[in-house]
């Protein structure tokens, strides 16, 4: 594995993401979901443009020479915001991988620097080193944030202010446990089928551990997550992907989230983070019985 590796990884992550399907209210080969303003050719051409970005934060990951990674953080910062130009650019001006490109960007640069370290490379060193990077980010980027007007709030700052939740800032300080505790596990010692299936039923095990915000802020409430926890144990009672019924309460779960407006979209971005590990580390084969 060469840094330069990286960024075209990370473009294929975003595009597996999108063409795993049906994941609830999102969009994929088959449908927009509850996004009325975009299709899988805009992500696509979103990835695309994107791989620039990821090969600029790897580089700098690789040849950042200090121990104190808070500093890399903030010579990529700059660089995702140009990238987020460049998204918009590509898809006339639709958000589909802002998140996308604050995780990812943050991961592909930890990873490029713990590539550099005399070190094997594993998932745990990939980890602390996005902590290192992270020290602090909740607390420094939500500071002030009572003084601002309603009108000057994003949504993830709504959120910790009604209900105290940090969102994915907060998860991306903690090392995404998400993903390093739940998804990837599971993605490796249990999940099993093609590579639809397992990537759908991991993507259902990070809804299930997770309080996504696109679906609280779609929803107007965080009174919505019980519910999609509960889909989530309903849909895994069933068998999950692996059968029938499985798929075919995915399938009416699907249909409900694009009647009543909501998406998953905080648990696509996570999806994408652990479609990314396991391609670094070879987890994802073309056939299951493959893994190791």
């Amino acid at each position: 594995m060469q840094v330069s590796e990286l960024s075209l990884l990370a473009e294929r992550a975003l595009i597996y993401e999108v063409l795993v399907n049906p994941k609830p209210g999102l969009v994929d080969p088959v449908s927009a979901g509850a996004h009325r303003d975009m299709d899988v050719f805009t992500f696509v051409d979103s990835a695309t443009a994107l791989r620039p970005y990821f090969e600029q934060v790897a580089k700098i990951g690789a040849a950042y020479p200090e121990t104190d990674l808070r500093g890399l953080f903030h010579a990529i910062r700059p660089v995702g915001v140009q990238a987020e130009k460049t998204m918009l650019a590509a898809t006339a001006g639709i958000n589909t991988h802002k998140g996308a490109i604050f995780s990812l960007g943050v991961l592909v640069a930890a990873t490029a620097w713990t590539m550099q370290q005399d070190a094997v490379l594993t998932v745990n060193r990939i980890i602390r080193a996005v902590q290192a990077m992270l020290a602090g980010l909740t607390a420094n980027d939500f500071a002030g944030v009572q003084e601002k007007s309603p009108a000057e709030l994003t949504a993830g700052e709504r959120e910790y202010l009604k209900y105290g939740f940090t969102g994915i800032r907060g998860e991306a300080e903690a090392g995404f446990p998400a993903v390093t505790e739940w998804a990837l596990p599971f993605l490796r010692t249990q999940a099993a089928g093609d590579r639809n299936t397992r990537l759908l039923d991991t993507f259902m095990v990070i809804v299930a551990h997770t309080r996504d915000s696109n679906v609280i802020k779609r929803a107007g409430t965080a009174d919505i997550i019980p519910w999609v926890h509960d889909q989530t144990a309903a849909y895994f009672q069933l068998g999950g992907a692996q059968t029938a019924a499985g798929r075919q309460f995915l399938t009416d779960l699907n249909a409900t989230f694009i009647d009543r407006n909501l998406s998953l979209g905080g648990s696509a971005d996570l999806l994408i983070l652990t479609i990314y590990l396991a391609l670094v580390f070879d987890w994802l084969p073309f056939h299951e019985e493959d893994q190791t």
